[in-house]
């Protein structure tokens, strides 16, 4: 398969992944309100999304360095700049409220140091996610308390990762 096809489907798969779960937060009465989580900016297609399918609704980003498109950056209130390992901890402080959804893009062209991050970010998720909420992640994470959900039809196995907090 040529990079220009795999890049393709991933985005569709993501997009895919991206759109089941914005439909399972419908179903979460209780988490109405309830923020939205992004992990890795990038260039902003991802938040712009969501933005897009969730209008109102507030979405914190967290991002090393961003270097988004100017109109896909949150604003300051909505940005966590810098390590993930020095922010996400803190973070509910800053948010108020467990996510109903996280949305992780975390993968580089590092197998190591992508493998490292997604080993700190599934634990560290666990206090950021109200019950119930689901996961959307370009890497397998562990999150304790979270349970794999099946893929939705035309993402291939190992693609994109759904999960579900489990309900309390």
């Amino acid at each position: 398969m040529s990079r220009l096809d795999s890049a393709i489907r991933r985005l569709q798969a993501q997009r895919a992944c991206l759109d089941w779960a914005v439909g399972e937060l419908a179903g979460l009465v209780d988490l109405g309100g309830a923020p939205v989580l992004e992990l890795g900016l990038g260039n902003g297609r991802t938040y712009d999304h969501l933005r897009d399918r969730l209008p109102g609704r507030d979405i914190f980003v967290f991002e090393r360095k961003v270097a988004a498109h100017p109109d896909c950056v949150p604003d300051a209130a909505h940005l966590f700049e810098g390590d993930f390992h020095d922010h996400l901890p803190r973070a509910l402080d800053r948010i108020g409220a467990r996510a109903a959804m996280a949305h992780c893009d975390i993968g580089s062209g590092d197998v190591d140091l992508t493998k490292a991050l997604a080993d700190f970010v599934g634990p560290a998720l666990v206090s950021l996610l109200a019950p119930g909420a689901v996961v959307a992640a370009d890497q397998a994470l562990t999150i304790p308390g979270c349970e794999p959900v099946p893929l939705p039809e035309g993402v291939a196995p190992g693609r994109y990762h759904l999960y579900r907090m489990a309900q309390k």
